[in-house]
């Protein structure tokens, strides 16, 4: 009965028989799509869901890695799977906001090919400076930016990177214009900021303290709604005078569309009923648990049209 009553409240007339038989769900072994490869957030939030899923249901919950061209063969390969909830996708803000941007010809639609079922993660991004760079806080940079546009520079890690449009959405809320220098990667451009060949790099807050905290470099500012607990003692951009770029960047387990309701309502509780287990992991990290019980699809439809339109007004292209 209380399956059955489920499945009326999310909008749906099944017979009996078929909630029946998903109220047993899973059944069998859970694939976990992770659309990069080893390591990294996405990876993280994979892997550890698959631990604690395993153990609650009884059932195996594994991650498979599909790397390549960004996030876009992972994604594209879930979109494509059975919508039967046996194949589950780790999305954040690279495959389901920014890429719709950045491909000309996406062969998915974040939105149309997919439901949000849970938020599990979110981390924030600092901006880091050189430790002897003249400008020793936000307003000093703006001004200085402002003053002699181009005269700051400001690594980034890769066209359409995460690093890459955190960089560029300061610069459209500040109304500067910084000077990007390009590297392959983070640790290449980390490198070049510690060596004072280049002023500013953004990255999350997980790689950017330990330069922070070993004092080879200067944390400016985070891009968060909140100070991180690793670094009370940097502000958020709002408090460093730069409004409007509260970039929480967040990780959520999402399903092909049309996975049966129910099946969705209980992946949604099992989720959440197991992130409290999470929360000292993922806060070693630098992130934070982040349960979100509502709104999920229309926080994923803001998200998705907020970045577009600043990776569009940008310029920045990948195909």
């Amino acid at each position: 009965m209380a399956a059955i009553a489920v499945a009326f409240t999310l909008g749906i007339a099944p017979t009996l028989a078929p909630i029946q038989a998903q109220t047993n769900y899973p059944e069998r072994p859970v694939k976990i799509i992770v659309p990069i490869g080893p390591g990294g957030s996405y990876d993280l939030v994979g892997r550890a869901l698959a631990d604690v899923l395993s153990k609650r249901s009884g059932q195996s919950f594994f991650v498979e890695n599909k790397p390549g061209a960004g996030t876009v063969v992972g994604t594209q390969a879930a979109a494509q799977s059975a919508s039967d909830g046996y194949t589950l996708m780790v999305g954040g803000l690279s495959n389901m906001a920014f890429n719709s941007a950045l491909y000309a010809n996406l062969a998915y639609d974040p939105l149309r090919d997919f439901i949000p079922v849970a938020m599990v993660y979110r981390f924030g991004y600092v901006m880091v400076g050189r430790k002897d760079l003249p400008q020793a806080d936000v307003r000093a940079i703006v001004a200085a930016a402002k003053d002699k546009p181009g005269s700051i520079t400001v690594a980034t890690a890769g066209v359409g990177t995460g690093q890459q449009l955190v960089a560029a959405a300061f610069m459209k809320a500040a109304g500067v214009k910084l000077l990007e220098v390009p590297y392959k990667s983070s640790p290449q451009a980390f490198t070049d900021l510690l060596a004072g060949r280049v002023d500013l790099f953004f990255d999350s807050i997980a790689a950017g303290l330990p330069y922070v905290q070993s004092e080879q470099a200067r944390g400016i500012a985070v891009l968060s709604s909140k100070r991180s607990r690793l670094a009370p003692d940097v502000p958020t951009m709002s408090e460093a005078g730069v409004t409007g770029l509260d970039v929480d960047s967040w990780l959520a387990i999402v399903v092909p569309a049309k996975t049966p309701p129910a099946v969705v309502a209980k992946l949604r509780g099992d989720i959440r009923a197991v992130l409290p287990e999470l929360a000292e992991r993922f806060e070693k990290t630098g992130g934070e648990v982040w349960d979100k019980p509502e709104g999920l699809e229309a926080f994923v439809a803001a998200e998705h049209a907020s970045w577009t339109k600043l990776i569009r007004d940008a310029g920045i292209k990948l195909d």
